[in-house]
């Protein structure tokens, strides 16, 4: 498997391969990197543009709502010009790193719980460049006890790794957070344990793991090893104080302090820290790329975008003149999960995002016709499509909506959906695309596979979007076909914008994409968004 950007050009970055220079990339034969180095093309750069994190409930919140900004992205299409831009592109390497894993396995981690912080481990260490000269990885494994699992000089290469965290039981007692990192600092992280003299060529960092509050003290400990030149990443889990977590991590703490509702879920954070480790060339800079109009240099890679008036072509590198058009009508009915579990912080911070939405949307009879449901264990309707024929009555309606606060009655919703929101007495109009956007962050309490069924086989264009807890399951039962297109899950909040970035926006109900109305100045806008939220 070759290292390569795809075609038309590739840059090799493997010592078996040619110098590094620009091939073309038909009749390459196959170029296989050492162990150690990195493969992001294929499969593996798809599941990377997945996954990262920022943690806290508050991240969990905006991720909810970026999410929304993301789909709407892609709903937009039903009037617009242009295709997205196409990841073209991929460059990366991880930077030397003094890596030490701190896993937390007290009597609060089940088994079943502890073998997810291990595959999350090995996932990691996967994307790295493991060797004694580049990446070197020890564990601490704590409870009441510190126990030195294996250090950075034992093992140098990527398999002996693997294999050894394999072997790691937990050791089911108390949680001395404070002893580990204490236990990091004065031999983790010493010259006797391999790890190298402080220099700007090599990063320090340990990824501190912990579902629970710590029995001693964190703050100055965790200080004095940020001082050491530490750079801490503090995960937590399911009910984790999350103050200790602040007190643990490096700033920014947005960077580095991440959250996850369960342990069945960790395994998402994977790619922020693949990408934590990158080391990423700017091809766009350097004029290493083959965009016709404009280049944008993303993590790792590049991808080709047109200006405005311009759609970008199948090839991902062109750019062909629109001719105009007014667009399409579109009937978008949201179906919010207002459940205990989603919690009122969270509540509101949909809420406002929704009305952010609504601003990107051109709402008229003739256009975008927005309506609002949301359920618990009931359904009720907030508002139905057409019932607002502007953006201020729409917005101001979602600022009154009242948290429901109780059970996750999905199926019910649906058949709401199905029965009520997208019939014309209800305001949607004959003839006209119809989209439901359902957001849950937890099991459906009732039965959803006939409802979703049935909203598919009608025509309806169904987007399924999970946060935390969500089921993924019942996320592609309700999501249209192909699902890969219309089903989204998210533990945290940078993953939104890789998501937004992946989307394709292959909505558009006209045959020639330039006879819907432009993209680009409403891509423009949600991508602002998206990176204001960011920042």
């Amino acid at each position: 498997r070759a290292i390569f950007s795809p075609s038309p050009s590739c840059l090799f970055l493997s010592p078996q391969c040619p110098p590094p220079a620009l091939h073309t990339c038909q009749g390459l034969a196959p170029c296989l990197p050492k162990e150690g180095q990195v493969n992001t093309s294929g499969p593996k750069l798809l599941l990377a543009t997945l996954h990262p994190a920022t943690g806290s409930s508050a991240a969990m919140d905006r991720i909810f709502s970026a999410l929304l900004l993301s789909l709407l992205l892609l709903l937009q299409s039903y009037g617009v010009c242009g295709a997205p831009p196409q990841p073209r592109g991929t460059l990366c390497r991880t930077k030397p790193t003094d890596l030490v894993f701190v896993i937390d396995s007290s009597r609060s981690v089940r088994p079943h719980e502890f073998e997810k912080v291990k595959v999350f481990m090995s996932r990691v260490i996967e994307g790295l460049d493991v060797g004694p000269n580049s990446t070197r990885v020890g564990v601490i494994n704590y409870a009441s006890a510190v126990k030195n699992e294996f250090s950075l000089k034992t093992y140098q290469t990527k398999a002996g790794l693997l294999q050894a965290v394999q072997r790691i039981e937990p050791l089911s007692t108390g949680t001395m957070t404070g002893l580990a990192i204490q236990f990091a600092i004065s031999r983790a992280f010493s010259d006797s344990e391999g790890a190298r003299v402080r220099s700007p060529n090599f990063n320090k960092v340990a990824i501190v793991v912990t579902d629970g509050r710590p029995q001693d003290g964190v703050q100055d400990v965790s200080a004095r090893a940020r001082a050491a030149g530490i750079e801490i990443f503090a995960i937590g889990v399911g009910r984790v104080d999350m103050h200790t977590l602040r007190q643990i991590a490096s700033e920014p703490l947005d960077d580095h302090v991440d959250y996850v509702e369960s342990y069945s879920v960790i395994e998402k954070l994977t790619h922020k820290f693949q990408e934590a480790f990158c080391v990423v060339s700017d091809l766009c800079a350097t004029g290493d790329h083959d965009c016709e109009q404009i280049c944008i240099s993303t993590p790792g890679a590049y991808k080709c975008a047109c200006k405005e008036g311009f759609t970008l072509n199948s090839d991902g590198k062109t750019c062909s003149a629109c001719s105009g058009g007014s667009g399409s009508a579109l009937d978008l009915v949201f179906l919010i999960d207002g459940s205990k579990s989603v919690r009122p912080e969270n509540f509101e911070l949909v809420k406002k995002f929704i009305n952010q939405i609504v601003d990107s949307l051109e709402v008229s009879d003739k256009q975008a016709q927005v309506g609002l449901v949301q359920y618990s264990s009931s359904v009720r309707q907030e508002f139905p499509l057409g019932q607002f024929k502007n953006k201020k009555d729409i917005k101001a309606a979602v600022k009154k909506m009242a948290y429901m606060e109780k059970g996750t009655m999905t199926g019910q919703a649906l058949k709401y959906l199905i029965d009520s929101s997208f019939s014309i007495i209800n305001g949607a109009r004959p003839g006209v695309p119809k989209v439901g956007i359902v957001f849950t962050d937890g099991r459906s309490q009732d039965y959803i596979t006939d409802a979703a069924k049935k909203a598919k086989d009608l025509g309806f264009r169904m987007f399924a979007v999970g946060v935390g807890n969500a089921v993924e399951d019942e996320l592609r039962e309700i999501a249209s076909e192909p699902v890969a297109e219309h089903y989204f899950y998210t533990a945290d909040f940078r993953t939104i914008s890789k998501i937004g970035k992946k989307l394709q926006m292959k909505i558009c109900i006209e045959e020639d994409p330039c006879e819907c109305k432009s993209i680009v100045k409403f891509q423009t806008k949600v991508e602002d968004l998206i990176n204001s939220l960011q920042q």
